[in-house]
């Protein structure tokens, strides 16, 4: 497997553990709708939460999260306004981002919890 699908895999493994600690269930994982896709889906009580994980062995650029651009942001937005109406689910929808960084055996994460709103895109 390439080296950079490897490194994304271990942010997404990360971004869900970290989510289950805080209680969410994952509900799905690199979940599609046409060309869309959306890297972990989760939910609690309150929310379904669509998350975007960008993983980085270098900051050199930027710290990860800059690179979920509005368009990125868009598309997230369809998908999850489709995966609401397949599955018939009825509570507030919020969008996380994960920010990881990987050297070696050093991993760090930042959880960046409803990172936008559907109202700046109306």
């Amino acid at each position: 497997m390439a080296e950079h699908i490897e490194l994304g895999k271990r942010g997404e493994n990360l971004a869900c553990a970290l989510l289950e600690k805080k209680g969410l269930k994952i509900l799905a994982r690199n979940w599609q709708l046409r060309k869309l896709e959306c890297d972990i889906i989760a939910t609690n009580d309150d929310f379904v939460v669509f998350v975007e994980v960008k993983t980085r062995s270098n900051i050199s650029y930027g710290t990860p999260d800059v690179f979920v651009t509005r368009d990125k942001q868009r598309n997230l937005i369809r998908l999850a306004d489709g995966y609401m109406r397949i599955h018939n689910i009825q509570k507030e929808v919020r969008f996380d981002i994960f920010s990881v960084v990987i050297r070696g055996k050093y991993e760090e994460a930042v959880h960046l919890e409803d990172a936008w709103t559907v109202a700046r895109y109306g």
